[in-house]
């Protein structure tokens, strides 16, 4: 597994919940919005395990829905569950993300923060 693969795989949840936090979605049009956002690689292959994973923990539902072209569509939305441990999500990534960025940028020490 690459690095990237490893690094991606610690934050995915947030970023689809944060994803269906806006709007509820279906699994493709997860992938191409989170591409979009320039996280590329990010296929149905690798996006429909979460989902379901996400399912089974009860931070998301999914709805099946009719499609304008083609068969029925499940859209995904966040649960209260799911709302709350975004927040959670969230305060833990601010919590990391400032030291972990001064770390990899290689600051002298801590006191110059």
């Amino acid at each position: 597994m690459s690095i990237r693969s490893q690094l991606l795989k610690g934050v995915l949840d947030g970023c689809v919940l944060a994803m269906i936090e806006k709007e509820e979605i279906y699994g493709y049009e997860l992938s191409q919005k989170l591409q979009a956002f320039g996280l590329m690689g990010i296929s149905e292959g690798t996006i429909y395990p979460v989902l379901l994973r996400l399912q089974k923990s009860n931070w998301i539902v999914g709805t099946m829905r009719p499609s304008g072209n083609g068969p029925n569509r499940k859209y995904y939305s966040l649960t209260n569950e799911g709302k709350e441990n975004l927040k959670r999500i969230r305060s833990e990534w601010n919590l990391l993300n400032d030291p972990i960025t001064k770390i990899l940028r290689g600051d002298e020490d801590a006191n110059n923060c």
